[in-house]
């Protein structure tokens, strides 16, 4: 997995190496977050500059499984220097379903936890194709449900194919 993860990381530094690409900044796009979970992604800007984000994720292991739905909103500002990159920050709720069967936690039928996000990132879009890519950290606390209090371990790097150009 950590080779997976090298290999994206140094595609898109390639991909931000590549500026003599004319202006192509996105409107809509879908794709899927890779990480912590991975989760498919819907994002849309309702402003110029202001983002909304959608996503779905399912993760499920031996004796652990969890479905969450999360919203986010997103402010995004460009770093002048490198065309279609910016950075953002943002906030947003998750809601998490999960349920446990193994040697700690036997037969728990189903809970929900809530869970207030924060994120901060950078986001990239290629000119000449439909691709959009970015990477961010997702500190949640969780309001409720198991494992409640702060988590910082969140974060995802993301692929989306633009479906439409501002």
């Amino acid at each position: 997995m950590k080779k997976l993860t090298s290999g994206i990381l140094i595609l898109f530094m390639l991909g931000l190496c590549q500026t003599s690409f004319a202006q192509g900044n996105y409107k809509t796009a879908i794709g899927l977050r890779l990480g912590s979970p991975v989760a498919l992604s819907y994002k849309t800007f309702v402003k110029e500059d202001i983002a909304a984000e959608g996503y779905l994720s399912f993760r499920s292991f031996s004796g652990y499984s969890f479905t969450s739905v999360g919203v986010s909103g997103q402010k995004h500002t460009p770093i002048p220097s490198v065309e279609r990159l910016s950075w953002y920050y943002g906030a947003g709720l998750g809601a998490f379903f999960y349920s446990f069967d193994n040697d700690f936690i036997r037969g728990d039928s189903g809970s929900l936890g809530i869970g207030i996000q924060g994120y901060l990132g950078l986001d990239y879009a290629l000119a000449d194709t439909p691709l959009n890519f970015s990477v961010d950290w997702i500190p949640t606390f969780f309001v409720s449900g198991f494992g409640s209090g702060f988590g910082a371990g969140y974060g995802t790097f993301a692929v989306r194919y633009i479906l439409n150009r501002q």
